[in-house]
Order: C-alpha cells, then sequence, then structure tokens
C-alpha cells in the first residue's frame, strides 16, 4: 500500500516520513505528482481543510491520501491565529514573518499569559477510508526567537515541561510530543490496524 502526503512542505514530509517509518508502506509526496491541483484550504476549521486536501488529491491521484492542517491558539489574543496560522502575516509570508508578528503582538505581555496550544489534525482518506486523528501540544510563547531546527512557530514555542523551544530539539524528540507527532502515532496505529484487519 501506498499513502500519498498532500503537502510539498519538505519539513512535513521529514518529520511524517519518520513517525510512519514503521508502517512499512510506500510514502509519497506531493513532489512525486507535480501536474496534481493545488488545493484551496479556506475552511474555517482544521478539520474542514484536512478533509478537503486528504478528499481532493485522493479523487485525482486514486492514491490513499494523508492531509494535515495545524494551527495555533494563543489565550491572550482571544485565539488567534488558529487556522490561520501559516499565513497570518500576509499571503506570501515566511515563518519568520509570522514569529515576528506574533512577538510584536505579545510586545510587553507576562509570561503567565502568554499560553498557546498547537493543535493538529490528520485525515487519511481513500476507497472506503476515512479516519482522523489529533494532536495538541501545550505551551508558551516566548519573547524571542531560540533554534534553528523545526518550522513556523517552533523558534518562539517552549512546550510544558521543557525549557527549550521546539526549534532547539533533536527531531525524534520533538516528534515524540509535538501536536503533529502525536497526531501522526495515532495514523500510524490506525494504518496499522487496517493493514492486520487486511491480511
Amino acid at each position: 500500500m501506498k499513502i500519498l502526503l498532500a503537502t510539498h512542505n519538505k519539513n512535513k514530509i521529514r518529520e511524517i516520513k519518520d513517525a510512519l517509518k514503521t508502517t512499512g508502506f510506500e510514502i509519497l509526496s506531493l513532489d512525486d505528482f507535480p501536474d496534481l491541483p493545488e488545493v484551496i484550504e479556506d475552511g474555517d476549521t482544521l478539520e474542514h481543510n484536512s478533509l478537503k486536501k486528504a478528499r481532493e488529491i485522493f479523487e485525482h491521484a486514486g492514491i490513499t491520501t494523508l492531509a494535515d492542517d495545524t494551527g495555533l491558539e494563543i489565550e491572550y489574543l482571544n485565539g488567534e491565529p488558529g487556522v490561520f496560522a501559516a499565513r497570518w502575516a500576509g499571503e506570501g509570508c515566511t515563518y519568520k514573518d509570522n514569529c515576528d508578528k506574533m512577538l510584536r503582538e505579545l510586545n510587553g505581555v507576562p509570561h503567565d499569559k502568554r499560553k498557546a496550544a498547537f493543535k493538529c489534525v490528520i485525515t487519511l482518506y481513500g476507497k472506503n477510508i476515512f479516519r482522523t486523528s489529533v494532536g495538541e501540544l501545550k505551551g508558551h510563547i516566548i519573547e524571542e526567537l531560540r533554534g534553528t531546527d523545526g518550522f513556523g512557530y517552533d523558534p518562539v514555542f517552549v512546550p510544558i515541561g521543557y525549557n527549550i523551544t521546539l526549534a532547539e530539539m533533536p527531531l525524534d524528540e520533538k516528534n515524540k510530543i509535538s501536536h503533529r507527532g502525536l497526531a501522526v502515532k495515532k495514523m500510524a496505529e490506525i494504518i496499522m490496524e487496517m493493514k492486520k484487519a487486511e491480511n
């Protein structure tokens, strides 16, 4: 069985492939299918966007598809940026643009009011297949960028119980605790259950 990851994001591909390596499935990405159309993520929830990506890519490629959507909710900002986390600083923005905007928005806000939570929703969609998994990671936003690994808001996010950011963690450690890592681990278990049921 092949699984197609509905993303071109090399960081996501690396993280998800690493987390699914024990399943024994061949993991492909949109880089392997350059002619597939881009899916417009216009949903107002992570669940909506995740399902839309997985379903549309499956309908075009005919390969069981895995898609994720991730959001970051800041308590002080009433849940922003939420589902719009990836493009919070505007269309075409970089990871640093988003982090810089977050630091500006939280400038002067005390530590106890900088609580944040990452949430990831993963959908596996195929012929007679529709399964979802969810992962969440709570922490807080620090006052400066730290670390060079990871991507997105990793350099400004410190998980509960840690004193380093996600961008300062080795990938294997990050995958054990991160929102995406937890969601992919749950999905890997679902995939293995499906594999056993077929045998």
